[in-house]
């Protein structure tokens, strides 16, 4: 999971979001529960304090001045045993205590609460305490001096339960609230998520189009956040065309400069008739052929690093097919090829590329050459090829000879005109463009070259 976070964005985003949405709806329930048990206990002590103050007024008060005995509240909860809702009255300064209490105790008393319980302004104490079923009471009390009567405490309790059964109803309905909230938040994260990361979407569509030769820059207008992004890389595909450029320019500055020279040394040598002039022009020979080889690797991979260079096949081949046919009258040269097939490189290497393995075809063949290409059944490291398929009818090749009419220089039959490099040369460029040329039986009897080269979508 980890590894799948640090390759997506859009997974980091949206799972970022999804964890501080839970963490902060989880913190604000907790916050609201809390809140809302406090706003109902203070409820319930302002619903106490009532019934406290009517007792405090009815023992301060006369019995002839008040009707009714003490305790009459107006609330049957207090006249119903084990109700929950408790009163009790209590003379301090008998011995027992006098006391005097609401139906509801049915004969039980009433706790009273720790001296520690400090009292608030108006000398009232509030706490928990056990009630006469055992279960938690919230207890108000007070004691009042009322002169000659005495000193008395008065205290009303009321059960816990209905605080509780609020606090779940409210949790019970804060938790669907939020539950639905979460739901909705997250479509709208992955929502914003997806929306926010189009603009990258965009970009990558364009540096495909760019790496496939569809378009030689990125362009679009994208926001500021990615904009610098496209121009960086812009200016990096311009600088990589820059430095393609400089190096063919210098390789061809490189063969000049070396050409010359050679020449001189194969001319001087052809002048004089001794064996020191003929081993200096037969090794300023084999030097021509081996720069003339380099410099064409040189060139190669130099093109072969432009970026969003594509070459259309068909009208080059169709051009090579027409040229070869002049030159080679005597064989019947077919080529097949699908009309939207399109090289990811430059048209010169691919000139260079099939030119090469067609003459030879056309140079060894008997009567009949054939050339297909077709896209590859499958690709290498994810990227699309095309196969080029070379037949002819001559004498072949034996298995032990084709590693051989590989290796640079190697000439296995004299009697045909060539240095030996054709196929080397073809085999490195295809190595460059990431493909690769293979060797096999044909069909029509001879020689099988099947060429592996990348293609432009």
């Amino acid at each position: 999971m980890r590894g799948f976070f640090s390759r997506s964005i859009a997974a980091r985003l949206f799972w970022s979001a999804v964890i501080a949405c839970v963490v902060v709806l989880t913190l604000a329930g907790l916050a609201l529960t809390a809140l809302y048990r406090q706003t109902a206990q203070v409820a319930l002590d302002d619903q106490l304090n009532i019934y406290l103050s009517a007792l405090v007024v009815e023992l301060v008060n006369p019995r002839d001045e008040v009707s009714g005995e003490p305790g009459q509240l107006g609330a049957p909860q207090f006249e119903l045993a084990l109700s929950g809702w408790y009163w009790q009255i209590t003379k301090l300064e008998t011995n027992p205590p006098d006391i005097r209490a609401s139906r509801s105790l049915f004969a039980s008393h009433l706790a009273k609460l720790p001296d520690a319980v400090p009292p608030d302004a108006e000398g009232r104490k509030r706490g928990e305490i056990a009630g006469p079923d055992g279960k938690p009471l919230r207890i108000l009390q007070r004691e009042i001096d009322i002169g000659e009567q005495g000193r008395y405490l008065v205290q009303v309790a009321a059960t816990t339960a209905s605080i509780e059964g609020q606090v779940n109803q409210f949790d019970v309905a804060l938790g669907i609230t939020f539950f639905t909230l979460a739901l909705l938040l997250v479509a709208a994260m992955a929502v914003q998520a997806r929306y926010g990361l189009l603009p990258l979407r965009a970009m990558r569509r364009q540096v495909i189009a760019v790496r496939r030769g569809q378009a030689d820059r990125i362009a679009g207008t994208f926001p500021l956040e990615i904009a610098p992004l496209a121009e960086e890389l812009n200016l990096l595909i311009s600088t990589n065309r820059d430095i393609v450029e400089r190096a063919r320019t210098q390789v061809g500055n490189l063969a000049h400069a070396l050409k010359t020279p050679l020449s001189v040394l194969v001319n001087e040598a052809d002048a004089e008739n001794s064996t020191l002039a003929r081993k200096v022009g037969e090794q300023a020979l084999v030097m021509s052929d081996q720069v003339a080889f380099y410099l064409d690797r040189a060139r190669a991979a130099a093109r072969a690093g432009a970026i969003g260079v594509a070459t259309d096949i068909a009208p080059a081949l169709s051009s090579m097919a027409r040229a070869f046919g002049k030159i080679y009258p005597r064989v019947d040269l077919s080529v097949e090829c699908p009309e939207t097939l399109r090289f990811l490189g430059e048209k010169q290497d691919f000139d260079d590329m099939l030119g090469n393995v067609i003459d030879n075809a056309c140079k060894w063949a008997r009567a009949e050459a054939q050339v297909v290409l077709e896209l590859a059944s499958a690709g290498i490291g994810g990227r699309l090829f095309f196969r080029a398929v070379i037949d002819d009818d001559g004498p072949g090749l034996a298995p032990e000879q084709r590693a051989e009419a590989l290796r640079r220089g190697e000439r296995l039959d004299e009697s045909k005109p060539g240095s030996g490099l054709g196929l080397a040369i073809v085999k490195d460029l295809a190595s460059a463009y990431g493909g690769r040329l293979e060797l096999g039986d044909s069909p029509l009897g001879g020689l099988r070259v099947v060429l592996l080269l990348p293609l432009a979508e």
